[in-house]
């Protein structure tokens, strides 16, 4: 059996362990969250280290991304080096490689209309993929790295502006407790309502759902919900909002989705290699053995 977990500095409450066939093969696939504890999620990931197919990296990201340039984060770096045996992920592979390549093909099955509409993308370094997709589909794009991981009131408007202030920031940036740039622990359950005006004027949110869930504000009716990792109650949370459609880009596994950390893991596991072997024909191959669907949802 193939064994895949996924380590998180998130919420205990949002752990998920399931068993089930993927491409003919058993996966047991589990989300292990440590409420923000660095050392606790250390000790785990040496105490399974060779003993699993994939260790992914949740409530983290290893690398974030600024044009061309790529910034490792210290925490991230430090749960890392714990495993010498077992590959880590992030979920870097999918975030650049896989993402873009799903959302074109939501445009192209009419699960999605981009062109014209208004997208609050709340990470562009965390989301590089969704980043340059969204406006090379005809979107008006608001970055919300400022806004949402440093608390500076200004929004970003395109690629290159991402790309100049996370080369400014992110040297600074990445050598900071995690907890500084993420909701992580029991934050990642409480709603901190912040600039909310972008989210009202967006007709599509998009990025990480930890983000998305910290800062959201009281009503997003009419509003389409581009994410991954969430649970029932968070969908029925977002419904009480007035959300009019939820999607998924990771698919939907005994009905909630998991982290692209998981799921990288999982294609990980099956190919056999080194994650940074992986090409993204490899991606899309390996995407296409397990039928990977994004999950949709109408609220």
């Amino acid at each position: 059996m193939k064994h895949v977990v996924s380590v998180s500095l998130g919420s205990s409450q949002r752990n998920k362990r399931v068993e089930m066939t993927l491409a003919n093969l058993p996966f047991r696939i589990e989300r292990i969250g440590t409420d923000g504890d660095l050392g606790r999620a250390e000790q785990m990931i040496a105490d399974f280290d060779g003993k699993v197919d994939a260790i992914g990296l949740g409530g983290v990201d290893r690398y974030l991304y600024a044009g061309r340039r790529r910034y490792e984060l210290r925490d991230a770096a430090r749960m890392a080096r714990h495993a010498t045996k077992t590959p880590v992920v992030d979920g870097g592979g999918i975030k650049r490689m896989l993402e873009p390549v799903l959302l074109q093909r939501l445009v192209e099955q009419g699960a999605l209309e981009v062109e014209g509409k208004q997208v609050l993308l709340v990470s562009g370094v965390d989301r590089p993929g969704l980043a340059r997709a969204f406006p090379a589909l005809g979107a008006k794009v608001v970055y919300g790295d400022l806004l949402y991981a440093v608390g500076v009131p200004v929004p970003l408007r395109s690629l290159r502006q991402v790309a100049v202030i996370g080369c400014i920031f992110l040297p600074l940036l990445r050598r900071l407790p995690m907890s500084f740039l993420y909701p992580t622990g029991a934050r990642q359950e409480t709603v901190k309502t912040k600039y909310p005006r972008y989210f009202e004027r967006a007709d599509i949110i998009a990025g990480d759902f930890a983000f998305i869930r910290r800062y959201m504000p009281a009503k997003l009716d009419g509003k389409i919900i581009v994410t991954n990792t969430t649970r029932t109650r968070d969908v029925a949370e977002l419904r009480k909002r007035g959300v009019a459609r939820l999607i998924t880009l990771t698919p939907a596994i005994a009905g909630e989705s998991f982290g692209a950390n998981v799921m990288e893991g999982v294609l990980v596991a099956l190919s056999g290699k080194r994650p940074e072997d992986l090409t993204e024909e490899d991606y899309l191959q390996l995407a296409e053995a397990i039928n990977w669907k994004p999950g949709i949802t109408d609220l």
